[in-house]
């Protein structure tokens, strides 16, 4: 799989308010491409409409924010063709009833039907199906899944996964699409301390391959660009500020 070019991504008081007052206000930071940026804050704080904000999924009230160039909430759909979701409850999460083989073969059609020129979709079946495993295989190798090391392979189905497991599957999914930006939600929920450690490996590992990372955690890991959310009002309101390079 080809390294992709990570999107810049920025935010200048930055919010967004709803029916029941402020998701999150003030958000500012500024990070590069491909750079491992840790959205940090208790739940309830604001962090996942921050991430799907960030990723053109919810559109913001106050302020501006840019990924990859493009301005936040007026591109919101160009952004999205540049970003991709791992585990977002509610918005991308993984079927357990589905296996790995049948989930990996769904995104594979999925991106053939949606991403796919013209001319790929007239390529010989034989050609378009050894191009889709590629493709898949490249995305597994990139998250550190090997399905023969799971109970029945690729036939493992999700609700027989361990949670980091999980966590690998659904960035692999996502990063079939080559974004340049990854959010990924919860990352380190339900983790032992040892498996949290190689969650944020896997996401330096990433970033550091040039895809820019979001990720959202109650505890930011040491060296990323870390924006903390934080409720500080009776009515909702989520105050963020950013700093480089703490745990």
């Amino acid at each position: 799989m080809d390294s992709p070019h990570g999107a810049a991504v920025s935010a200048e008081d930055f919010g967004l308010r709803g029916p029941r007052g402020w998701a999150f206000r003030g958000v500012g930071f500024t990070a590069g491409p491909g750079s491992l940026l840790a959205v940090e804050g208790p739940s309830g704080s604001g962090r996942t409409c921050l991430l799907l904000a960030l990723t053109g999924r919810m559109r913001s009230t106050e302020g501006r924010a840019e990924t990859g160039g493009l301005a936040l909430p007026g591109k919101l759909a160009a952004v999205r063709r540049i970003s991709a979701l791992g585990p977002v409850p509610g918005v991308s999460e993984l079927d357990p009833a589905f296996t790995v083989a049948e989930h990996l073969r769904e995104r594979a059609l999925l991106q053939r039907r949606y991403d796919g020129s013209l001319r790929a979709l007239l390529r010989p079946r034989a050609e378009r199906s050894a191009t889709a495993r590629a493709r898949i295989d490249a995305a597994l190798e990139a998250a550190g899944l090997d399905p023969a090391a799971l109970p029945k392979a690729e036939r493992t189905s999700v609700r027989d996964l361990e949670r980091l497991e999980a966590l690998r599957l659904s960035i692999a999914l996502a990063l079939m699409a080559r974004p340049r930006v990854l959010g990924v939600d919860d990352t380190d929920l339900k983790l032992s301390d040892a498996e949290r450690a190689d969650a944020w490996a896997l996401l330096r590992t990433i970033a550091d391959a040039g895809t820019t990372v979001l990720a959202v955690c109650s505890e930011a890991p040491e060296g990323a660009i870390t924006v903390r959310t934080d409720i500080t009002t009776e009515e909702g309101t989520a105050d963020a500020i950013a700093e480089t390079g703490r745990a």
